[in-house]
């Protein structure tokens, strides 16, 4: 892992930076990608480079809109003159009951969580085959289980697992492409006592994950999982299970 890249999209809090701390502290230099976390990802870029000179940086751009892509990634390439990881973990998510869908809805979800996985794939894809590095997209539960009033985010879950299989084909042999689907592992802000309860009664485990949980994961996928492309590994606590 040592002077290795990462990028990881949606980098400055939650799941994200957990992903990034943890690649960070395997001796991944690690950019940060943020749209308006712009406090959050200043910190733990701050935070990192303490810990070691020159390992982090922190690079903006809103990935509903594909102008953004390539700055992106040629930003990405400068830091360190080359990728071997990136984890397309951004994600747009709202509801958007039925009555009322409107156009900016599915642009902004479809653009953000499946449009910029594949976009940012396609122009990573020379310095990850030179690297023979590896691609990791974080879907969720709701790809296969579908969330009332959720329908664009959703479909656009299952979109990305497809996409991971397809890439998977496409980028074989010198790319690995591989996700994970998490289940509950950090609430949703905006989520009432009532629905966590009933959620952990559909969860096999009883309770929440860890971060770790997914964090041990990607660590898995970069470093042990040499002979593993196209999967999805869920980690729900068994959620997947529930009928």
């Amino acid at each position: 892992m040592l002077n290795k890249t990462a990028l990881i999209t949606g980098a400055a809090k939650r799941i994200g930076a957990a992903i990034t701390e943890q690649l960070h502290s395997s001796g991944m230099n690690v950019i940060i990608h943020y749209n308006s976390s712009a406090k959050e990802a200043h910190e733990l870029v701050k935070k990192l480079n303490g810990i070691r000179r020159d390992s982090a940086i922190m690079i903006q751009a809103d990935l509903k809109y594909k102008e953004y892509y390539s700055a992106l990634i040629d930003a990405a390439l400068n830091f360190k003159d080359g990728l071997d990881v990136l984890i397309n973990n951004a994600s747009a998510y709202y509801a958007t009951p039925l009555a009322s869908l409107e156009d900016q809805q599915w642009n902004e979800l479809v653009n953000t969580n499946l449009k910029a996985p594949l976009f940012l794939s396609q122009l990573a894809a020379k310095s990850l085959r030179l690297n023979k590095g590896c691609i990791i997209n974080i879907t969720d539960i709701h790809a296969n289980r579908p969330l009332r009033g959720h329908s664009i985010y959703s479909m656009t879950k299952a979109g990305l697992i497809m996409l991971t299989q397809s890439l998977a084909k496409e980028m074989a042999p010198s790319i690995r492409v591989n996700a994970i689907s998490p289940g509950i592992i950090l609430w949703p802000d905006d989520i009432d006592e009532e629905k966590k309860n009933r959620i952990l009664n559909e969860t096999m485990m009883k309770r929440t994950g860890n971060v770790k949980d997914i964090t041990k994961a990607v660590l898995f996928l970069i470093k042990d999982a040499e002979y593993v492309t196209g999967q999805v590994i869920n980690i729900d606590g068994g959620r997947t299970l529930y009928s």
